[in-house]
């Protein structure tokens, strides 16, 4: 092999395309992105081109990994928001030049944190992390089910933008990438109260609706809810996602903490898990 590295500004769109989808062939989930799915997802998510990576073998794009730099909690942060390697230069040390180009760059640029998920089963990959010095903090799942806008409660709802959440003092910043409200500003969010104005909670998400201009599905990517909270709360915020519509509703969670209470109160409402990661993190 005679591996060199390029920043993906110095590589056409192809050669990043292909790298991108050489890298994830046969992954667990389905991957493979055209150049407009992929250029999205660099805008949407906040990576950036100077600083993600592909390997080359030759003129042969063979590896990839894409980095993405936000600032959490006052601490400047770096995320791997995929790291792909071709089927055939699997085991064969790519990986580790990849890992070792990427820390050189936080180290440049004075990241001080690191994080990135990996998929549950993908014991190699964690490995690998592991090995580098990440170390996994939570348990994150994707579960996927139907509910309907059913509502008792007084719960008083407000929708704000995504861009505003980070002007409430109880708002997390500390959650997986895809999750933060930089990820998902063509989303929506709710902030609830009690009966007392007394805010108990927020939601970030995002909806679909069919040709007819029915609520289809909703994407969840925060339900965060403060103190305790019965099963007639969590009724009360999904019926305002829905805005009470009464036809059932196909509803996702996206990287959601298994130790969320609402992942709890979703199991018991017949949602079933349809992928699991684990999230890593790095102190540099």
């Amino acid at each position: 092999m005679n591996l060199q590295i390029k920043r993906l500004t110095e590589c056409t769109i192809q050669e990043i395309i292909t790298a991108w989808n050489k890298g994830f062939e046969g992954y667990f989930v389905q991957l493979e992105m055209t150049p407009e799915m992929f250029f999205n997802r660099l805008v949407n998510e906040g990576l950036s081109l100077p600083h993600s990576i592909v390997a080359f073998d030759d003129m042969v794009p063979v590896g990839i990994v894409l980095n993405g730099f936000r600032v959490i909690d006052g601490k400047k942060t770096a995320w791997n928001g995929g790291t792909g390697i071709a089927t055939e230069y699997r085991g064969k040390g790519v990986s580790t030049l990849l890992m070792e180009e990427i820390l050189k760059i936080y180290e440049e640029e004075g990241y001080e944190v690191a994080t990135l998920e990996a998929i549950k089963e993908n014991e190699r990959a964690i490995r690998l992390y592991a090995r580098f010095g990440y170390e996994v903090t939570d348990s994150l799942v994707y579960v996927a089910g139907t509910l309907e806008g059913k509502n008792n409660s007084r719960l008083q709802t407000e929708f704000i933008r995504p861009e505003q959440l980070p002007t409430y003092s109880f708002y997390k910043q500390n959650i997986p990438w895809q999750c933060q409200w930089q990820s998902v500003k063509a989303g929506e969010a709710q902030i609830y109260f009690d009966g007392e104005q007394n805010p108990v909670g927020y939601s970030l998400f995002k909806r679909v609706w069919n040709q007819e201009g029915k609520l289809e599905k909703v994407f969840l990517f925060q339900v965060e809810m403060l103190g305790e909270v019965t099963d007639e709360t969590f009724q009360a915020v999904f019926a305002a996602i829905t805005e009470q519509q009464t036809h059932p509703v196909s509803f996702m969670t996206v990287n959601a903490s298994q130790s969320n209470p609402v992942i709890q109160y979703l199991f018991e409402q017949g949602f079933k898990k349809t992928t699991e990661q684990v999230q890593m993190v790095k102190t540099l």
